[in-house]
């Protein structure tokens, strides 16, 4: 697992140039297998995601496949969006949005393959926590084929979601 989070360069009165590495508050988690094409989605955006700006409050992480290691990114509260492919919520390519309630709802795998992966992380979370529950999490799917437009939408969506997350969008 590789992870990055926001940084900000500044100068102190002697002109010396420090980077100040920033508490992230906000995770992007993108999972995926890069060896599959068609669930590297995910890892694609987190390739994205390294090139762009990103808030200080917001740190990715190339969750791959690391499954129930993930734990401890889920304990820190904050905002944890998800990023990964998906499958079965329409016909055509598209980006979709599920909270926390809808992904554990899908758990027999419907809309999500697999294994159960996300669905049991998340179903597991309350009962294994020793710190503090993330006070939102998402998932951004990709599904179908994917290009460089649709990485970039879905990048920029999850950087979106993270620093607003969806419930204050929806008030």
């Amino acid at each position: 697992m590789r992870s990055a989070c926001g940084s900000k360069e500044i100068a102190n009165n002697n002109n010396h140039v420090f980077e100040l590495i920033v508490k992230c508050h906000n995770r992007i988690i993108c999972i995926g297998n890069r060896f599959i094409h068609e669930d590297a989605a995910g890892l694609a955006v987190y390739d994205q995601l390294l090139a762009m700006d990103l808030p200080s409050s917001v740190q990715i992480i190339e969750g791959g496949l690391a499954g129930l290691n993930l734990l401890s990114y889920l304990e820190q509260g904050g905002r944890v969006i998800f990023v990964d492919t998906v499958s079965g919520f329409s016909v055509y390519e598209s980006i979709v949005v599920l909270d926390q309630k809808s992904i554990l709802q899908d758990a027999e795998m419907k809309g999500y393959g697999h294994e159960a992966g996300l669905p049991y992380l998340l179903s597991v979370l309350p009962h294994v926590n020793e710190g503090k529950l993330p006070d939102e999490i998402l998932l951004v799917g990709v599904q179908g084929h994917y290009n460089s437009h649709v990485v970039n939408e879905a990048a920029t969506l999850s950087i979106q979601l993270a620093i607003s997350g969806l419930r204050s969008s929806n008030a």
